[in-house]
Parts: C-alpha cells; sequence; structure tokens
C-alpha cells in the first residue's frame, strides 16, 4: 500500500538545451561562432603572401587567413575523404594554418589533422545552448496550487476520520490514538518533511491518485520543453541535464514498478497488482478483527541498520496486531538485545534461532496480543534445527510463521524439501485444525502457479518453480483445505514479493510471489484483505498482510 506523504515541487528546473518561443521561460542563450566568409582574390594573395614572409606577426597572420581557414576545414568536416586525399605539403599547411603542430609521416599528419576536426565538432556540441532556466513565476505558482491542492485534501481527510470515527472496537487495555504517516514510496520521492493524518484507519491511497495526476503534469512542462529544444536545435544538441534543486527524483515520475505487468507470458485478462486501486476501504469502526503482516527480512540486524529504516514507521503506517518474521539470521545470543529494543505495545514476542547453522534461517512472531501458548518447530529434531518454525495459539486461530526450506543451488535440498518437510508441515497443520483454524504465513519459497513468476519458461529447473516443488505446494497445502488467500481475492492479478538483487529486478518489477498467506477453508470467508506492500525496502522480499474479521 503506498501512501503519498507530500508533493513539493523544486523552486526551478535547469535543463541544459537551447530553445526559443516558449511561453514564460527565461531563456540564455550564446551563440556558437559566425562563420567567416571568403574574401575577394585579391585578399586571398595577400594572404598568401603574408603566410610566406618570415617577419609577420603571427597574430596579423591569423586574422588576415581566418576566413580562408574557415572555409578550408569546414569543407575538409562535411567531407572526410578529402583529409585521405590531401598530399603531405597540404596537410602541413592546414595543420599550421590552425596552429596545430605538422611534424611526422602523412598518418601522423592525417591523425593530427582529424583529432582538431574532432575536437572542434565536440566545441561547437557543447557550445549549442547554454543554462535554460524556467522561469520562476510559472513553477512556484503552480507550486503553491498544487500544496493548496493536497493541503485541502489533507484536511478534508481529517474532517472524514473525525466525522467517521474509524476506531477499532477491540478489547485492549490501552488504547491511542496513532498518528498514522502517510508514505511515498522511497524509490518515488525522497521528502523529508512529511504530514500526517489523525485517523489511523484511513487507508494509504486516499491522495494517490491526485498526486500522481500532479507529478504526470509537472513532467509534461519538461517533456514540451524538450521537444521545443529538439525542434530548434542540431541533431548534434542534445538534452543534457534535468534536476530539480528539492530531490525529487524525476526518474520515478514514471508508475510504480509493481503496478506495471511484467510478465514474459502475460495471459488474457491479467493485470497488475496495484494496491492503490485493489484495497477494499476501512472496516467499520464497529467491526472487530485483527491484521496480521509476514516479511522475510533477510537478516534483522543489517535492516535495522539500514539509514532511513524505521520499525516504529512501519508499525504506525500498518498498524498491525502481528508482525511474522522470517529468515532473521539471530543467534540466541542476539534476541535479548533485540527484545529490548521492541516499541512500545508489542511486549510479546518469540524467536527461534538456527542451531545446526549460525546466523542462518530464523523466525519470530511479535504480537501486541499476548497468545495463549507458543510452539516452536514442528517437534521433529531433523526438522527443527534451522529455526523455521513458530506457532502462536491465539483464541480463534493457530498462526503459523514458517520459512520453507530453500532447494538450493543444484537443487541439492529438493528432495528433503518435497518428500520431508512439506509433508510434516502439512500434516502438522492439520493435526492443529482438529481444533481451531490454522494460519500459515511466511516465505514459502515456492511460485505455485505461472502467474506468480516473471519468467516461468526460464526457471523450470530453478528452486522455487520446480515442477517437484509447485505440486508439492499442491499436495500438501492447497489439497487438504488451505486457501492461498491472495489468490482468490486476486485470481488473475500478478504480484511479487521477491524480486532478486541481480540487474535491478525490483525496478523492472521482474520477480516472484513466494510469500502467501494460507488459511482454513472454514475462515476463508472471514479474510477482509489479503494484500501486498510493494514499496517498503530493505529486503528482496517485501511484507504482505492479512485482515481477518474476528
Amino acid at each position: 500500500m503506498v501512501t503519498p506523504r507530500s508533493l513539493r515541487a523544486g523552486t526551478s528546473v535547469f535543463l541544459k538545451a537551447r530553445t526559443t518561443g516558449a511561453q514564460k521561460l527565461v531563456c540564455y542563450l550564446s551563440t556558437t561562432g559566425s562563420s567567416s566568409t571568403p574574401g575577394s582574390k585579391k585578399e586571398k594573395r595577400e594572404r598568401s603572401s603574408n603566410s610566406c614572409r618570415p617577419n609577420t606577426k603571427k597574430g596579423v597572420m591569423e586574422e588576415n587567413t581566418s576566413g580562408t581557414q574557415s572555409v578550408e576545414i569546414e569543407s575538409i568536416r562535411n567531407d572526410p575523404a578529402k583529409v585521405k586525399a590531401m598530399t603531405v605539403q597540404e596537410l602541413r599547411k592546414t595543420l599550421k594554418s590552425v596552429g596545430v603542430p605538422a611534424k611526422g609521416c602523412k598518418r601522423d599528419l592525417m591523425s593530427a589533422l582529424q583529432s582538431f576536426l574532432d575536437k572542434k565538432a565536440s566545441d561547437e556540441s557543447s557550445q549549442v545552448g547554454e543554462q535554460l532556466v524556467i522561469c520562476t513565476e510559472k513553477i512556484s505558482s503552480k507550486r503553491k496550487a498544487k500544496n493548496l491542492y493536497v493541503e485541502d485534501h489533507e484536511q478534508n481527510a481529517n474532517i472524514f476520520a473525525d466525522a467517521s470515527g474509524l476506531n477499532r472496537s477491540k478489547k485492549r487495555a490501552k488504547e491511542s490514538s496513532v498518528e498514522a504517516k502517510i508514505e511515498v514510496n522511497t524509490e518515488l520521492v525522497n521528502q523529508k518533511e512529511k504530514p500526517s493524518i489523525k485517523n489511523k484507519e484511513v487507508s494509504g491511497f486516499i491522495f494517490g491518485h491526485d498526486l500522481t495526476h500532479l507529478l504526470t503534469e509537472f513532467t509534461l512542462e519538461i517533456c514540451l520543453c524538450n521537444k521545443l529544444y529538439q525542434s530548434k536545435s542540431s541533431s548534434r544538441s542534445s538534452i543534457e541535464q534535468v534536476g530539480l534543486t528539492e530531490g525529487i527524483d524525476m526518474s520515478m515520475n514514471q508508475p510504480e514498478p509493481w503496478t506495471v505487468l511484467a510478465h514474459k507470458k502475460p495471459q488474457k485478462g491479467w493485470t497488475a497488482y496495484n494496491p492503490r486501486t485493489m484495497r477494499p476501504p476501512p472496516l467499520a469502526r464497529d467491526t472487530e478483527f485483527v491484521k496480521l503482516m509476514s516479511w522475510n527480512v533477510n537478516g534483522l540486524r543489517a535492516l535495522l541498520k539500514l539509514e532511513g529504516f524505521s520499525a516504529l514507521e512501519l508499525a504506525q503506517r500498518e498498524d498491525f496486531d502481528v508482525l511474522c518474521l522470517q529468515e532473521t539470521k539471530l543467534q540466541e545470543k542476539d534476541v535479548e538485545a533485540i527484545k529490548q529494543s521492541l516499541i512500545e505495545g508489542y511486549e510479546n514476542s518469540f524467536w527461534t534461532c538456527s542451531v545446526s547453522k549460525l546466523g542462518y534461517s530464523g523466525t519470530a512472531i511479535i504480537s501486541r496480543i499476548k497468545p495463549l501458548s507458543v510452539r516452536y518447530g514442528l517437534g521433529i529434531s531433523d526438522h527443527d534445527s534451522e529455526g523455521r518454525l513458530l506457532t502462536a495459539e491465539f483464541e480463534s486461530f493457530y498462526l503459523l510463521s514458517g520459512y520453507v526450506p530453500n532447494s538450493g543451488d543444484g537443487l541439492k535440498r529438493l528432495s528433503y524439501r518435497v518428500t520431508q518437510w512439506d509433508s510434516a508441515l502439512g500434516s502438522y497443520m492439520k493435526e492443529l485444525e482438529m481444533s481451531k483454524p490454522v494460519i500459515l504465513t511466511g516465505d514459502l519459497n515456492c511460485a505455485h502457479q505461472e502467474i506468480d513468476i516473471f519468467n516461468p519458461a526460464g526457471n523450470r529447473r530453478s528452486a522455487g518453480f520446480t515442477d517437484e516443488e509447485r505440486q508439492s505446494f499442491e499436495i500438501n497445502f492447497l489439497s487438504k483445505g488451505f486457501v492461498d488467500t491472495f489468490r482468490k481475492q486476486h485470481p488473475g492479478v500478478v504480484g511479487y514479493t521477491y524480486w532478486g538483487y541481480r540487474h535491478g529486478a525490483r525496478k523492472s518489477n521482474k520477480g516472484w510471489r513466494l510469500d502467501y498467506f494460507l488459511v482454513s477453508e472454514s475462515i476463508v470467508d472471514k479474510v477482509y484483505d489479503s494484500y501486498i506492500v510493494p514499496d517498503v525496502g530493505g529486503s528482496d522480499h517485501c511484507p504482505i498482510g492479512l485482515i481477518l474479521k474476528l
């Protein structure tokens, strides 16, 4: 869910370009030098004579021969074949006329002349246009209008929040109003000053459409300048720089990458997941529900050290009741220090770490609701040494935070995963289901269908998309009555939760859906929203969420 905080355009936009005729633009142009006109025959003879006089001053020679040199150099530059046809004497004469040393054989002379021509062309290209400054009157007026527009919507949102009073009616000892900061994807807009709205239940896409429209309109102005410049300048010139003075990343004026359908073999009717438009409105204030979240953090200590990451901000924005973590990579000695740093209100935390391989795997459950009981692992020693499963029992369901083993490079663990782990986990879930419904969440390391992976054909034998893993997922979970909540809610939607670090996969949305909320069939109708939070960085996975009505 992406919720823009604020948009404050820069005070000016600089484009190194050359353009004329644009309304309200202040153009600073410089001429690139005028061509000299050839003189009369008499003048040419005088110049030729002067060039042979040993006592003639250099300044006078340059002045008298400038016209002829311009013509000769221009003709040579327009027809490079003439350089090859020139004699040694002609090459030396031409080089001396432009102040270039004329030494060496013909090949050296030709190389020196060609270097001079290339440098001259480069200098002229760089002088085509000076900085063009977009008039601050137009930009500032638009900026003020946009700011007023955003402020007006913010006030309306606050009025709506106060009027509707969308506060959860949950049985908690403490209930405090939390300001939910509306956060723009850090890759979209980097802003230091961020407004907030008081109603924590207001959905994260209130201002999304309006601000995206304003950004798009702002970008069109720059594109207009680009077209004006290209129509006036020569083919050798181009726009060299577009920059904003206050840190807005114009490269992200394009749609958020996850809203662009990215798939090697898209089927008819498929569409990209867009949390702005595909998430339902907030529940009514008198509806009791629980909000669960899950995230493979790919190393919790590294994540907490990232500049700009704030667990408090994430908690305020999402206001989750329970957060499940996978691949924490913690050792048992690290857990107490992490517990001490937990934010207020989430005093209940449970951790399991790998003991067979330190700094590997690991899961956690962090909750503001105290569970009735907690179990560590599957209860099978062969499967529990890597800290891959935690079970928390709540009043109306069991919640499992799981990190299914990756089949690994060369599919070394494929057999163990599909013949032992998956079947053991599926059986364990069915045993729990005998007493109350079960919710399994986490990184299940399987893209179940072709819609769940960008390049299905190219990954048939890649860990996470082998036929064996997909069949095991079907047999041990789905066929046993556990429902993939995201796919049920969004049957034809392409939404990924994992992007490899290589080749900029996240920016191009070339990902996999490996993270799930699987629930017992008996509570499927209570699932209000199963969603992906693709704008949160810090890991190669993004968080996912589930809102369950109680």
